[in-house]
C-alpha cells in the first residue's frame, strides 16, 4: 500500500509493569488486521503503530485492553525520540532506517542487550554459535544450583543437629531422576526466558553460525546450515561468553576428564572423584559431589578461594574436612593418566586415584575466534576485552559485555553490562559502578562478600577497622543449632563508614545484599548498627556485627536495639 495511505499512531500505555509487558502490547497490536509495524517504549510508556487507513483509533486502543493494558491516544514524539524510527529514515543504516546492532553471542549479557536496544527503537541480529541462552542457564547456574540443592537434602537426610529427636534415615540416590529433574527445569527456562523472547519478536533475527569480524562494520557468519553471510551493522556488541581453561598438566589432555559443563550432566555419581581448582566452581561442585555420595578429593595449587579474605578459605577448608572430603592444599598434579577406567595423579604428596576427575581452574574468554584485531580491539593478557565503565571496546563502534571483558564474570554483572551497552550505542549515557558488587560462593556454609577485603582496602592506601562476629553470637544461628561461620565487617578508620563485608553463614548469600545496599548508601557501622532488623534472622547478624564497633555484645540482652 502506498505511504500516503497509511496512518501512525501514537499511544501513551499504562498498566505496564515491565519490559515483557511491552513485548506483549507490541505483539497484541501486530495481531490486529491492518496493523504493519508496531513498537512499544516500557520506560517512556508510550508506542507507536503504522496501520492501513481503514484502521480506526478505536480498534488500536481496543487491541491495547484485551491485552490486559491501558491506552489512549498521545500526541506524536517529538523528533530525537528513541521511538521515532518508526517514521525516520534518518536513524540508521538498516533496511527500514531503524539503527541495526550486531550481538555476538544469546547469553545473560546478549539478551539483555538485545532487549534494551529494541526498546529504544533499534533492531538486532544475533549470533549464535551453540545453545541459546549461553552458559548460565544452560551449564552453569542454573543446573549448578539445583544440583547443589539436592546435594544439601540428602545432606540433611543423612545428619542434623536436631539427630536425636528425629534419627536420620540415609536416602537412596536415584540420580537419572534427579538429572531428569534438573533438565527438565533448564529447559523450561531456557524456553521461558531466551527461545521464546528472541524467536517471538520481529525486531531480533537470530543467526544460528560462528561469527568473526570482518571490518568494523561488518561480520562474516558461518551458518550452521551451510555456506556464510555477510552481516553489516551500525553497532556491535561482543557478548561471546567464557570457556573452561584447561591447565597444561602433562597427560591431561589424553584423558576423558570432565568440565562443570560434564559434572552437571553426569549419569552417574562416581565412587572417587577428584577434583582440580579451589575457586567457587570447584569448591561448589565437590561439596556436592560428596554429600550425593562421591568420596572427593580436591587439589587446591594454593589455599581455597585464595583470593578472599584467608579466613574465609580456612572456614571452608574446616567444614570440607569435617564432612569428610580431602582438601589437599599446595598440592599440584604433576601428571594425569587414565588406565582401565582409572585416574592416576601424581603428586608431590603421592598419587591419587580416581573413577572420574573433574578440572575446574578457572573460565577464558571465548575470543580467539572473532579476529578481534582485524578491528582494533584490544585484550588483556587473558584473551578479555578490555572495556570501559561504559562497555565500550577500543574500536568505534563496537561494545562487549559479559564474561568475555575484564569485568567480574557473573551473570548479572553480564546483563547489568549488556544493558548499559544497549544505552549507550543507542545514543544514551550510561555506566556500571561495581564498587558495591555482592558475590556468593553456594557452599555450604555459603560464602557471601561485597565491597573490599581488608588487604584490598589496605592495598588502595586506606587505613581500616574490622569487627568479626562469630555466628555462635547470633540468635539465628543458635536457635538453628548451626554456628559454623562469621561475619566481617570493614570500615574506614576515622569516618566509620562500611566500606566491605565478608561472611560463612548458612544462607549468606540472602544477608549479603543488605550490606550492599549500606555500602552503596555510605553508610558507617553506627548508622548500620542503629537500623531496625526482624529477630531471629541470619541478616540481623550484620546489626550485630555492626555493634561490636562499639559495644560488647556479649553484654546485650537477645534482641537489644
Amino acid at each position: 500500500m502506498p505511504a500516503h495511505d497509511q496512518q501512525r499512531f501514537a499511544l501513551e500505555i499504562g498498566d505496564m509493569t515491565c519490559p515483557s509487558c511491552a513485548l506483549l502490547v507490541e505483539q497484541a497490536l501486530r495481531a490486529l488486521p491492518g496493523v504493519r509495524e508496531a513498537q512499544v517504549s516500557y520506560p517512556e510508556h508510550l508506542g507507536q503503530v503504522i496501520a492501513d487507513a481503514g484502521v480506526t483509533v478505536e480498534r488500536v486502543v481496543t487491541a491495547v485492553v484485551e491485552a490486559g493494558y491501558s491506552a489512549r491516544i498521545a500526541a506524536p514524539p517529538a523528533p530525537g525520540h528513541p521511538n521515532t524510527s518508526l517514521t525516520s529514515a534518518s536513524t540508521g543504516t538498516g533496511h527500514d532506517g531503524r539503527l541495526h546492532i550486531a550481538i555476538i553471542g544469546s547469553g545473560g549479557a546478549a539478551t539483555a542487550a538485545a532487549l534494551k536496544a529494541i526498546e529504544r527503537g533499534a533492531r538486532v541480529t544475533l549470533i549464535e554459535r551453540s545453545t541459546l541462552g549461553g552458559t548460565c542457564v544452560n551449564f552453569g547456574c542454573i543446573p549448578s544450583k539445583i544440583l547443589i540443592r539436592a546435594a544439601h537434602i540428602a545432606h540433611l537426610r543423612r545428619t542434623s543437629p536436631f539427630d536425636a529427636g528425629m534419627p536420620p534415615l540415609p536416602p537412596r540416590i536415584l540420580r537419572d531422576r534427579l538429572l531428569a529433574q534438573q533438565q527438565g527445569r533448564v529447559d523450561e527456562l531456557r524456553h521461558a526466558k531466551y527461545e521464546r523472547i528472541l524467536q517471538s519478536n520481529p525486531a531480533i533475527t537470530v543467526l544460528r553460525g560462528e561469527a568473526r569480524f570482518r571490518d568494523g562494520h561488518s561480520l562474516m557468519v558461518r551458518l550452521h546450515d551451510g555456506g556464510e553471510h555477510t552481516l553489516p551493522f551500525d553497532r556491535c556488541i561482543v557478548a561471546s561468553g567464557a570457556s573452561a581453561a584447561i591447565p597444561p598438566i602433562p597427560g591431561l589432555g589424553d584423558t576423558p576428564y570432565w568440565t562443570s559443563t560434564e559434572a552437571l550432566v553426569s549419569e552417574t555419581i562416581p565412587e572417587r572423584l577428584a577434583v582440580i581448582g579451589a575457586s567457587a566452581v570447584a569448591v561448589e561442585l565437590a561439596q556436592a559431589y560428596a554429600r550425593l555420595g562421591s568420596k572427593v578429593t580436591l587439589l587446591a595449587r594454593s589455599t581455597i578461594l585464595r583470593r578472599e579474605d584467608p579466613d574465609i578459605g580456612k572456614a571452608i577448608a574446616a567444614a570440607f574436612r569435617a564432612e569428610g572430603i580431602a582438601v589437599l592444599e599446595h598440592t599440584q598434579a604433576s601428571h594425569v593418566a587414565y588406565r582401565d577406567g582409572e585416574f592416576l595423579l601424581t603428586t608431590a604428596q603421592g598419587d591419587i586415584r580416581a573413577d572420574k576427575l573433574l578440572v575446574a581452574t578457572g573460565r577464558l574468554p571465548n575470543t580467539r575466534a572473532l579476529a578481534l584485531d582485524a578491528v582494533g580491539v584490544q585484550v588483556n593478557e587473558h584473551g578479555a576485552i578490555v572495556v570501559d565503565q561504559g562497555m565500550r571496546t577500543s574500536a568505534t563502534h563496537i561494545y562487549a559485555a559479559g564474561d568475555c571483558t575484564d569485568q567480574p564474570q557473573f551473570v548479572y554483572v553480564a546483563a547489568a553490562a549488556g544493558t548499559r551497552a544497549a544505552i549507550n550505542m543507542t545514543g544514551g549515557d550510561a555506566t556500571l559502578d561495581l564498587t558495591a558488587m555482592p558475590a556468593v560462593v553456594f557452599t555450604d556454609p555459603q560464602v557471601a562478600t561485597v565491597g573490599l577485603s581488608e588487604t584490598d582496602a589496605q592495598r588502595q592506601g586506606l587505613q581500616t577497622e574490622s569487627r568479626t562476629l562469630t555466628l555462635d553470637n547470633v540468635p539465628r544461628a543458635l536457635a538453628n543449632f548451626d554456628t559454623q561461620g562469621f561475619i566481617k565487617l570493614v570500615a574506614e578508620a576515622g569516618s566509620g563508614r562500611l566500606i566491605g563485608v565478608q561472611s560463612v553463614a548458612p544462607e549468606a548469600g540472602e544477608l549479603i545484599q543488605t550490606a550492599t545496599l549500606a555500602i552503596h548508601q555510605r553508610m558507617t557501622v553506627q548508622e548500620l548498627a542503629d537500623q531496625l532488623f526482624p529477630y531471629l534472622t541470619m541478616v540481623e547478624g550484620l546489626k550485630l556485627a555492626a555493634q561490636t564497633f562499639s559495644k560488647d555484645i556479649t553484654q546485650l540482652s537477645c534482641c537489644a536495639g
